[in-house]
């Protein structure tokens, strides 16, 4: 009997990024909302996995909601500007206690080695410490933030010695001034200067959101600083999605080659976005490796070398320079390291209110990854954009493949007039129509 174990497959999958991420240095932000919604064991174990298979870890831990339960317990009400609050001495009194307390619960729960427990056999030492300098953010508008601050510098050298000890570097988000006060300090401003001053080889932001969507609702999986900046702007000033863009966005722009965007309300986010090719949140990156554009009239050889193997076994139909160079604007490609791994073609027939799906196509090599869901996406967005309401698309081999994406059988009578009379009846297209909702 052939017993499967999906395990298996994921684990195979998954050695690369296990090879990859070894020696490697993750900041990594998680936010007090996770452990005040009880997510905080699952977390502390997924980082005691990281542990064993070699990385580097530096966890900042947020404390906001345990802060504010603990003003409203004793009836403080904080004066808000900008999106921070002023911490007076009532204020800073509770916030360098329950950061002490979530230190020592964390510290407790990463020294739990008993039998049949996911962390039986680990053995981590945490530190904490003087480790991030602040200085008071001051009088802004008026306001004198008291003992609100913003991080002044982080002592690097410090925390590299402590992770070249296989020590797990703990930062609350306090700050130390060079006349012995302690500053309260924004987690992901924390997070953001600790990432750039390690040089760290990723900065990941666990959040309640699963990363940012377009507007249609979809997961954007990977974005430029640039891209991002817009999205920043619009945030509303002091909100979690506008502080962990913020940290992404600078980490970007300073030297840390990937932030990512997660949601610890997803109990795999962190290992899937670690371990999976795809990953599930989204990705801000100054060196796009990987990209989803329009295409130009660069990219005509490049089409023309990915298109040529399809439509010699007759799954496309030959399409000339000439043609293409026509049509390039109607192209979007996918590019990896400067070379055309993916296409498709979106065809409007503004009349009929309905645009041809066409000329999908995906590199031999860089199949099963996706990447045709991500072409079809952005032609589905595109085409809502122009106003379209459904996508019809012609085949001969892969039938099911748009089956599976939402497509069904239609006849040639369904197609807009022009398309109808250009229809070629000797290649027997099975013809497919999607509404777009």
């Amino acid at each position: 009997m052939d017993t499967r174990f999906p395990f298996v497959d994921w684990f195979r999958n998954s050695s690369p990024y296990i090879n990859a991420h070894r020696g490697c240095t993750f900041v990594i932000l998680i936010e007090g909302e996770a452990v005040a919604q009880g997510r905080g064991e699952q977390l502390i174990q997924d980082l005691a996995l990281l542990h064993t298979l070699g990385v580097r870890l530096v966890v900042v831990l947020g404390i906001r909601p345990q802060v504010e339960r603990a003003l409203n317990e004793d009836g403080i009400t904080p004066r808000r500007h900008g999106g921070r609050w002023v911490a007076d001495e009532a204020i800073m009194a509770r916030v360098e206690r329950v950061a002490a307390e979530q230190r020592l619960w964390l510290e407790s729960r990463l020294s739990l080695g008993l039998p049949n427990t996911p962390l039986h056999g680990v053995e981590m030492t945490v530190v904490s410490g003087n480790l991030v300098m602040a200085k008071p953010l001051g009088v802004r508008d008026g306001i004198d933030f008291d003992r609100s601050g913003e991080v002044r510098g982080v002592r690097d050298e410090a925390i590299r010695g402590l992770l070249d000890r296989r020590s797990l570097v703990l930062l609350p988000p306090l700050g130390y001034s060079s006349t012995g006060e302690v500053f309260d300090l924004d987690a992901a401003e924390v997070a953001r200067h600790t990432a750039t001053a390690l040089s760290a080889d990723k900065l990941i932001l666990l959040g309640e959101a699963c990363g940012l969507c377009d507007d249609s609702g979809q997961l954007r999986r990977q974005l430029a600083p640039l891209e991002a900046e817009p999205e920043l702007a619009a945030a509303d000033p002091g909100s979690e999605m506008a502080r962990h863009l913020g940290a992404a966005v600078g980490a970007a722009r300073h030297g840390v080659a990937r932030t990512h965007l997660l949601s610890w309300q997803d109990h795999d986010a962190l290992l899937g976005e670690l371990f999976t090719r795809d990953g599930v949140g989204t990705m801000i990156t100054q060196h796009r490796y990987e990209q989803l554009r329009r295409a130009g009239i660069d990219d005509i050889g490049g089409l023309l070398e990915l298109l040529e193997p399809l439509e010699r076994r007759g799954m496309l139909v030959p399409r000339s320079r000439e043609r293409l160079e026509y049509e390039i604007d109607d192209y979007v490609v996918i590019e990896r390291d400067g070379m055309v791994i993916g296409c498709a073609a979106l065809h409007a027939f503004p009349d009929a209110r309905m645009g041809e799906l066409a000329c999908v196509a995906v590199h031999g090599d860089y199949r099963g990854g996706a990447r045709g869901d991500l072409l079809l996406g952005e032609v589905e967005r595109q085409a809502r954009s122009r106003g379209l309401d459904a996508l019809f698309a012609l085949t001969t081999h892969t039938a099911h493949w748009f089956f599976e994406h939402g497509f069904g059988l239609a006849d040639v009578d369904d197609l807009p007039p022009l398309k109808r009379e250009a229809y070629n009846q000797a290649r027997r297209s099975k013809i497919l129509i999607k509404p777009l909702e």
